[in-house]
């Protein structure tokens, strides 16, 4: 077993000109790497509602999910973002279930988007992030007006349709 990297949530951004929306998960410790990962709309928004502390008349699929997680006498603990196969990356989310943990694979994604909700600890494998990560020793730290405008017109950009289905 691989050691795993203590993470946070960087931020979801939208890459231009492709419009792709991107989680950026950075290392906590020294090294500050930065994990670039692309993510679709609908979990992109899912996460910055989120984050923005933003919560819906009725349940989201992500909310759904951590509701029935704990209806069902389950409780996230930790998610962790493991490998990376032909540009798919792969996580897990941790669920304690009467004191036994649960391991369930799931998209990065989605992983982050529950816990975001939960209030839980992001890691990634070390291995992974030796292998994909970037760099950021000597680069500026982002200007947090320019992540809120980001995250600004990100939200001017969806529409409720983006939810339904």
């Amino acid at each position: 077993m691989t050691k795993r990297l203590a993470v946070e949530l960087e931020g979801i951004r939208v890459e231009v000109p492709s419009n792709i929306p991107v989680m950026l998960i950075r290392e906590i410790d020294d090294d500050r790497r930065m994990l670039p990962i692309y993510i679709g709309e609908a979990e992109a928004s899912s996460i910055s509602l989120a984050l923005s502390g933003v919560t819906p008349d009725r349940p989201l699929t992500h909310d759904l999910l951590l509701n029935v997680i704990g209806d069902l006498g389950g409780e996230v603990v930790m998610v962790v973002v493991t490998r990376v196969e032909e540009h798919t990356y792969f996580a897990e989310i941790h669920i304690e279930v009467d004191g036994k943990e649960q391991v369930v694979s799931a998209r990065p994604s989605d992983a982050v988007a529950l816990a975001v909700r939960a209030e839980v600890p992001i890691f990634v494998e070390s291995d992974l992030m030796d292998k994909a990560g970037k760099s950021t020793v000597g680069v500026e730290e982002t200007d947090e007006e320019e992540i809120l405008d980001d995250f600004r017109e990100f939200i001017n950009s969806i529409n409720p349709e983006d939810f339904q289905g």
